[in-house]
């Protein structure tokens, strides 16, 4: 790719959409090792992501930045190590999502669903979804997702529909697929029933109505109820206490009846009951309260449903038929009030549950449903995990997994919608008999009559999207995709989706292939405002990722991102958090530039071997310790760690005191600007290599322009890896074993960093002009040989007069009026005649001592507890030597206070 020339600041309006395009037609995000293309060795190991597939009507929120930055980490490491990394793409249909826009639509052009039928619905539908959803794909792309794109699916699209299909006849041959009346969560906006995870509790202001149950034996007794949906007492079939709550035993067994309706009820008992909760006596509606429902099928009560699909009372209400259950509400209420069935109100807060889509209350409510029966799939699934097979990161979220699969309840898979798999079964008109088939029947097996009805539902979105990561790679068909790139290999996802789509990938990646679909599960939290509150449109807190990106670029909203997060731990984020990672992508470029430009001081050969300085050897010490540690980190799936000690090493370390040093090296010449020109180059290289999964197109670009021109100067200055067509294709930097010059002289280094850093402290509390060089004396015993090596670098970088500085082993007579320090047991003596307030200066030192002996009696304490005997013999002796360090320290401050 022809480069622009280098300019001055990093555009990234001008460089991302080139650079994806790039990537994109040159075939780089595809596998490099294809089971589709000629030259495949199976034997090569593979690294395989499933994208959690977006909604097909969504747009780009930061929940889909944050999966989408993770997984590009991901397989952009992995494509690096030399793994053969497929990530497949795709979007969900989103069945009731779905349905709303189009629904909403025809209600704009002045029809509707049932006006125009199912069969033009659906067809308008599809026309929907050709025409918007492939938005949230361009928005994906946006984020630099290295998906391989030819491999995209739909959840609808044939070949996941023929795995749709495959999947449910073999579970209703198996008998894990029944039809029947069941408590679920019932939609009256959506006239459907609706999963778990559509459903959302707030908590809001609401009223516990007491009412009487009288006996039925006229006796005029009566038990105190308590309810917050007084419009369900029309389906009461029981009432419960506990069995040793003393106030009810003697009415256990006796009957009640039902206010208005003078239906009678038993009193029944049991332990669910809690008798702190209003009187003690709770009313039992099996029909329309999920533990209530539990309760019923326990005691073998009868399961009354007094509601319709518009939520309205249906006959079995008596003379509130019709009535909307809120409107029903207020009337019961009032003829209970007339027929003196009242005993009080009381405010009470509650927990609501709503529709995700409609914002409607959720009724629950039986009604004749599409099951599976889980736990032969649940049993299987659990073992996986508990038994090691399958990695939850982080491992606390395993237990949730256990307790949800332990306790799991069958599985709800029908919804009243006409968008979606429609239910693969059909009824005979004549004989009645169900027919459920791979291909569609055009007769009854049983009797041959050819007047079949297919059933009207269609199945819940999470069935086909708990085949995904098989289903896009060809099942149930033996394909070589299937065959190589399956088990894949981690599912990232959010903690909140563990249960409603890991689960269920779990339980049919083991009953339709007999493999565990992946060996690890990732999961990150929830992204949250700069104040930890969740974002809502309400609260006017929400943050657009796509203006974000507009505004400051790709690269640092996934590095804040990133960095950011912990597995399973939510973040919290502000626009402020991603200008300041925008500070860091300018910081990068600068370096860069800095680098490239240094080329023209460096000979293109040097003319012997290399005589490193101290600050070649230290910050090439330090790149092998972070390749090191970035590499533990990424293993333990601690990418936000890995990526803030790249960013601390870069920052803090090469660009803010290596490339300094290497001002004065260059301006050196011959050799020394050669080997540090090479030290440049290759520190630079591996950190936009380490970089490049956390921010792909900044660090792709200066790459380019890196490799261009270290190729035009001299090709002795490559990294030894080499160079490659693009850096995401190029190879991750290799693990060295720690040698053994590595710690010295990060230790001697550390040594000047820290004399410098005082040295400017001392400059900036005094007021010194940052031009003005000052004359330094610097008593360094038994450090004097590398301090005095490096007077030219500590001169340059602390702005004192070279010829004005005096590095000695011992004190000797020292100016009166001087500011003292010391640096680990080296003395500083900074003569200031006229500049130092010296009743000051001893405050500061005496001060200093304070902290110094502080420290000297921690460690003491330290390595006379048991710890010395226990911790490792090199950490015991690193304690060792830095409490010598304190003593040394605190005599030398003694002597500088007379």
């Amino acid at each position: 790719m022809a480069r622009p020339e280098l300019p001055k600041a990093y555009d990234f309006t001008q460089t991302e959409t080139r650079l994806y395009d790039w990537w994109e037609k040159n075939g780089f995000f595809k596998p490099e090792n294809d089971p589709q293309k000629e030259g495949f060795d199976p034997k090569k190991e593979a690294f395989v992501v499933s994208i959690p597939p977006a909604n097909v009507t969504g747009s780009l929120h930061l929940g889909h930045a944050m999966f989408v930055s993770m997984e590009d980490l991901m397989i952009r490491y992995h494509r690096m190590k030399g793994y053969s990394a497929l990530w497949v793409p795709g979007t969900d249909h989103a069945g009731i999502a779905t349905q709303l826009q189009v629904e909403k639509m025809l209600i704009a052009q002045g029809t509707s669903r049932e006006e125009i039928g199912r069969e033009k619905f659906e067809a308008t539908t599809w026309e929907w979804k050709h025409k918007y959803g492939g938005m949230i794909s361009q928005q994906i792309k946006r984020l630099g997702a290295s998906c391989d794109w030819d491999r995209e699916h739909f959840t609808l699209d044939e070949q996941l529909s023929k795995a749709v299909r495959e999947a449910f006849v073999r579970l209703y041959e198996k008998g894990l697929i029944y039809r029947g009346p069941r408590l679920i969560n019932w939609s009256p906006g959506l006239k459907t029933a609706v999963s778990d995870l559509e459903v959302e509790y707030s908590q809001e202001p609401g009223t516990l109505y007491y009412f009487k149950y009288m006996l039925a034996d006229g006796s005029g007794e009566y038990l105190a109820v308590a309810t917050t949906r007084p419009e369900t007492i029309l389906g009461d079939t029981a009432v419960a206490v506990h069995p040793e709550d003393e106030r009810y035993k003697k009415y256990i067994g006796r009957k009640v009846l039902v206010p208005i309706m003078g239906r009678e009820i038993p009193v029944i008992a049991d332990e669910y009951v809690d008798r702190e909760f209003g009187t003690g006596a709770l009313k039992i509606t099996p029909g329309h309260d999920p533990h209530d429902y539990e309760i019923g099928q326990k005691h073998d009560l009868p399961l009354i449903s007094v509601m319709d699909r518009s939520a309205c009372i249906n006959e079995n209400g008596g003379q509130y038929t019709g009535l909307d259950r809120f409107d029903c509400r207020k009337k019961l209420w009032a003829d209970m009030k007339e027929a003196g069935l009242v005993v009080k109100e009381e405010p009470y807060q509650l927990n609501v549950p709503r529709s995700q889509r409609g914002g409607e209350i959720i009724e629950p409510m039986v009604s004749t449903q599409w099951f599976v029966k889980i736990k032969p799939l649940a049993e299987p699934a659990l073992a996986a995990v508990k038994e090691g097979r399958i990695r939850i990161v982080p491992e606390h979220f395993a237990k949730v997994y256990y307790n949800w699969m332990e306790n799991i309840q069958d599985w709800c898979i029908s919804r009243q919608l006409w968008w979606g798999h429609r239910i693969p079964v059909w009824y005979c008109e004549d004989c009645g008999e169900q027919i459920v088939l791979r291909e569609d029947p055009t007769s009854c097996p049983k009797c041959g009559c050819q007047k079949l009805e297919q059933d009207a539902d269609v199945l819940d979105t999470w069935f086909s999207s708990g085949l995904w990561p098989f289903s896009t790679l060809g099942w149930p068909d033996k394909t070589p995709d299937l065959d190589y790139f399956y088990p894949t290999s981690i599912m990232e996802t959010g903690y909140d989706i563990l249960f409603f789509w890991v689960a269920r990938m779990i339980m049919f990646g083991i009953e339709f292939t007999g493999k565990e679909p992946f060996h690890t599960v990732y999961l990150h939290g929830l992204i949250r405002d700069e104040h930890g509150k969740k974002m809502s449109k309400s609260k006017g807190n929400v943050i657009d990722p796509l203006i974000v990106m507009d505004e400051l670029g790709t690269d640092a909203l996934r590095f804040t991102l990133l960095v950011g997060s912990t597995p399973g731990n939510d973040m919290n984020l502000s626009t402020k958090k991603v200008e300041s990672t925008r500070n860091f992508a300018n910081k990068i470029w600068n370096a860069g530039r800095y680098v490239i430009g240094a080329l023209e001081k460096a000979p293109k050969a040097p003319q012997g071997e290399p005589q490193w300085t101290l600050a070649d050897s230290y910050i090439w010490a330090r790149r092998q310790q972070l390749v090191r540690d970035v590499e533990r980190l990424f293993a333990n799936f601690q990418y936000g760690e890995a990526g803030r000690q790249i960013y601390d090493f870069f920052w803090s370390e090469f660009a803010d005191w290596y490339v300094e040093i290497s001002k004065q090296q260059l301006n050196k010449g011959g050799d020394t600007a050669f080997y540090t020109a090479r030290t440049l180059v290759q520190v630079l290289d591996t950190c936009l290599r380490l970089l490049h999964p956390f921010i792909p197109f900044i660090t792709e670009e200066l790459w380019g322009h890196l490799r261009d021109a270290t190729e035009d100067h001299s090709e002795l200055l490559a990294p030894v890896q080499g160079w490659g067509k693009s850096l995401m294709l190029a190879s991750w930097p290799e693990e060295s074993p720690v040698a053994d010059w590595e710690a010295g002289k990060i230790e001697d280094f550390q040594l000047i960093m820290e004399m410098v850093r005082s040295i400017r402290n001392a400059r900036a509390e005094k007021k010194i002009p940052p031009g003005k060089k000052i004359p330094a004396i610097i008593v360094a015993g038994n450090r004097y040989e590398v301090v005095d090596e490096q007077r030219e670098s500590i001169a340059a970088l602390s702005h004192l007069e070279l010829t004005l500085l005096e590095i000695r082993k011992e004190a000797g007579e020292i100016p009166g009026e001087a500011v003292s320090m010391v640096v680990s047991a080296v003395e500083i003596y900074l003569p200031l005649e006229g500049m130092v307030d010296q009743v000051a200066e001893n405050e500061r030192m005496q001060t200093e001592l304070a902290e110094t002996v502080s420290q000297i009696k921690r460690l003491e304490g330290l390595l006379s507890s048991p710890f010395a005997q226990k911790a490792p013999a090199a950490v015991v002796d690193k304690e060792r030597q830095r409490l010598e360090t304190f003593k040394e320290t605190a005599e030398k401050l003694k002597s500088q206070l007379g």
